[in-house]
């Protein structure tokens, strides 16, 4: 297979989980996070979505590296260092609103929902990452 081919499969298997997210998540934004089952399905999309961003930069830096292509593999890790870091950051403060609001607290809903801008903001960014270095690749 010539290494052009393989990069742009790498290109791609970064781009689907984003390209997904980028597609599901607004849907969360016409919804209430009064709700326990939505907030508890919206921290497991995001749950679901950095843990898969993780493993497809570490099978995307797998396939630069065999395509001779160092600089996108460091690229591909640092992309899962970062998602899998924000998973971190985000599940735990999201966590924390998610008692705040059982507890009754003012305000945890709308701190639920930046949280949720939050995450797809960062989502947005990496997205567009990736797809400007496309070109690049190929």
């Amino acid at each position: 297979m010539p290494p052009d081919a393989v990069a742009l499969y790498a290109s791609v298997i970064l781009l689907l989980p984003m390209a997904a997210f980028f597609l599901a998540s607004p849907t969360f934004l016409l919804v209430g996070l009064e709700v326990p089952e939505v907030t508890q399905l919206l921290r497991g999309i995001f749950n679901g979505y950095f843990l898969a961003i993780g493993i497809a930069g570490i099978v995307a830096m797998v396939l630069f590296a065999v395509s001779g292509r160092p600089v996108f593999s460091a690229g591909a890790i640092s992309i899962t260092a970062f998602a899998l870091t924000s998973r971190h950051w985000l599940l735990q403060h999201m966590d924390a609103e998610l008692r705040a609001r059982d507890a009754g607290a003012s305000g945890a809903i709308r701190q639920l929902r930046l949280l949720h801008l939050k995450g797809m903001l960062l989502n947005a960014i990496q997205l567009a990452i990736v797809v400007a270095c496309v070109p690049l690749v190929v």
